[in-house]
């Protein structure tokens, strides 16, 4: 079932989660292990991230490196399908443009079609690590909107190769990022609002935002695409700190803004176990107000917390 028929059926707001794909040379038990606790809230979908290769320089026997391309985090189209058969939820893949070429796509697109894996989410991806700008691959797409139209040709029929007779129509539901604080590279947030717009008139059927910590900035963004025209669901992304480092990491990989309350509760604490807790009612006082709102999925991003997301649902429903 389509992400979008989830939420006209829901009678009220429903959760659903995002999870990482095991480290290459793991079992997919550990997935299990951080999902079965979950599964008590009924999800009707879990997001499944993709992640580009990267690049590292291994020593050869001659004392000499080579560079190789390494991809950590392989098997999202695979744990779609495992999510599935085991939980009998729907799965929604994430796809990227970084480190990916067109061809490359297509296949990924048919292996979750002939899986009935229906829901994708469709990102351009992030710079490879130690590069400060995003470089598509030389075959791939440059921009998210592009990734989406050539999911929207395969919902019409059409593939890379053109000649193809009777070729099978999908029926995939794309949704698209959305930035609440603006995308770092955007210039401004009616630039980044346009942009969004041109997604959601490309096919985008839904819209799930970046984390943020200030549901002020949430319900300004809403109110923004709403004016502007936009009249997909939009889910609220949402994550709970959990450590004293996250005050200088989440604002420097995310590009989001912590309040000062929270920073400074989070500050004061002495141990990531305090840190845990106040994150946890901080992120449960968030849901609650947002369930108020009205929005039509509270989307977690548990990031191998599963407990911690286990104590704020808890804490909400």
């Amino acid at each position: 079932m389509k992400v979008t028929e989830h939420i006209k059926q829901a009678k009220g707001t429903v959760v659903s989660f995002e999870v990482l794909p095991p480290l290459k040379g793991k079992g997919i038990q550990a997935l299990y292990d951080h999902l079965d606790p979950l599964m008590e809230f009924k999800p009707p979908f879990i997001n499944v991230t993709y992640h580009r290769s990267e690049s590292m320089f291994k020593k050869k026997p001659d004392g000499t490196f080579e560079q190789v391309e390494i991809r950590k985090r392989p098997g999202t189209v695979g744990i779609c399908a495992a999510i599935m058969n085991r939980y009998k939820v729907d799965a929604v893949a994430h796809l990227i443009c970084g480190g990916f070429s067109r061809q490359e796509t297509e296949d990924a697109l048919i292996d979750l079609n002939f899986l009935g894996v229906d829901n994708v989410l469709v990102l351009r991806g992030d710079a490879p690590k130690n590069i400060s700008y995003f470089e598509p691959d030389p075959h791939g797409h440059k921009y998210a909107i592009d990734l989406l139209r050539q999911v929207m040709n395969m919902n019409k029929g059409l593939y890379l190769e053109e000649d193809l007779k009777s070729a099978v129509f999908t029926k995939f539901c794309p949704g698209v990022a959305g930035y609440p604080e603006k995308h770092f590279e955007s210039p401004n947030l009616d630039a980044d609002l346009r942009f969004l717009k041109a997604k959601v008139d490309a096919g985008a059927e839904y819209i799930v935002t970046q984390m943020f910590f200030d549901n002020k900035k949430y319900f300004d963004f809403v109110d923004r695409c709403r004016a502007a025209g936009i009249d997909v669901p939009i889910i609220p992304g949402l994550k709970a700190i959990t450590s004293k480092k996250h005050l200088t990491i989440l604002p420097k990989t995310f590009h989001v803004d912590i309040p000062d309350d929270l920073s400074n509760a989070v500050a004061d604490c002495k141990k990531d176990e305090d840190v845990s807790r106040v994150g946890v009612e901080w992120l449960i006082k968030q849901s609650r107000e947002l369930m108020q709102y009205g929005v039509p999925v509270l989307h977690y991003y548990t990031l191998g917390k599963s407990q911690v997301i286990v104590d704020v649902v808890k804490g909400v429903l």
